[in-house]
């Protein structure tokens, strides 16, 4: 598979044959990291849907130029549509949690405070770090052919967030019943991971009381990123492409 980009600004079907300039973060990843020269085959996206097969025609000084060659409108999103709530985490942890989330076709990713997660700064160092998880999901969509790019919503309080009437599964050691267990969701629901610690017993009898299922991972006690790998993979298998 050709290399492949997010184009920030949105593509249209009417652009294949025509010669487009690259943002210029696109072009020097494509030259200067990825090393494509004049010739190489690439896949542009806007992560609105579909992909754009395109060749490159001239590198220059000023940037790169390719031949747009046609449009595909394959799709490679679940039939699920699955709402990561992440406790924030330690940097790492953070950063796997959404880049594997995205991989197993995550759509939107909700960075939650609770009591034992770890501190977020409220000013613009908090807004960075929220555009550096947004630009995570756009490399992970790069990567695994997402050609959707998830939302990752403002951070918020965990009391705050609202499951807006879909299933929502609370991962923690001792639950009920393992996610097996569960009936169908149908075509939404909701993951929740806690950070390390896990949620406060306060949080989780909480959210039970407003509808969510306490389920349990296995025997063992996982770590929050592979909690959420592991709970992801799981309805992904039970109810989404992973059948």
């Amino acid at each position: 598979m050709p290399p492949r980009f997010h184009v920030a600004g949105p593509l249209a079907q009417a652009m294949v044959g025509d010669t487009l300039e690259l943002p210029e973060s696109v072009a020097h990843h494509a030259v200067r990291v990825v090393r494509l020269v004049a010739g190489d085959a690439l896949v542009l996206f806007d992560g609105l849907g579909g992909e754009y097969a395109a060749r490159i025609t001239s590198v220059h000084k000023r940037g790169v130029q390719v031949h747009v060659e046609r449009f595909d409108p394959i799709e490679r999103e679940s039939p699920l549509k699955v709402t990561l709530v992440q406790a924030i985490v330690a940097n790492d942890a953070m950063d796997y949690a959404v880049r594997k989330s995205v991989e197993l076709g995550v759509a939107t990713i909700a960075p939650v405070i609770t009591a034992r997660s770890a501190p977020f700064p409220a000013d613009t160092r908090g807004e960075k770090r929220h555009a550096h998880w947004e630009q995570i999901v756009i490399a992970a969509c790069e990567q695994c052919g997402r050609n959707r790019v998830p939302a990752v919503l403002p951070v918020c309080k965990l009391a705050e967030w609202q499951p807006e009437g879909i299933p929502a599964f609370v991962c923690a050691p001792g639950g009920e019943a393992p996610l097996v267990a569960r009936p169908h969701p149908g075509a939404e629901c909701a993951v929740l991971v806690g950070p390390e610690g896990g949620f406060a017993p306060e949080e989780i009898a909480r959210l039970v009381r407003n509808g969510a299922a306490r389920v349990g991972l296995g025997p063992r006690v996982l770590r929050t990123e592979t909690a959420a790998v592991a709970a992801l993979a799981l309805v992904q298998a039970l109810w989404g492409d992973l059948r």
